[in-house]
């Protein structure tokens, strides 16, 4: 791999993850943020893979499988929450929801 080719996806993952994060500050639609928190596992898994593959390892693709199983595992605990949610306050403004009551 090419010098420039490892600095423009250090770029890319370094991108993508700010407006992953932006998404998370900005926006108040669970749904929403739980995708922007998608798109900066993925950015980091991208990068973790220009890592592994610049310095000849499988280290960072095992890194980045263990990151999308986590990534897995917070999708079903969030979509479970916001239908939870919704089910109890008719609403997904993250704002208006103080505390998840039975």
């Amino acid at each position: 791999m090419s010098t420039g080719d490892f600095q423009f996806l250090l770029f890319l993952g370094t991108l993508l993850f700010m407006i992953g994060a932006t998404g998370v500050l900005i926006r108040r639609n669970p749904l929403v943020i739980f995708m922007s928190i998608e798109l900066m596992l993925n950015s980091v898994n991208l990068v973790l893979v220009a890592y592994g593959r610049a310095l000849n390892s499988l280290a960072g693709q095992v890194f980045a499988f263990m990151v999308i199983v986590v990534a897995a595992a917070e999708v079903v605990v969030g979509l479970a929450m916001v239908t939870r949610v919704f089910r109890a306050e008719h609403t997904l403004d993250v704002d208006r929801l103080d505390e998840m009551k039975d």
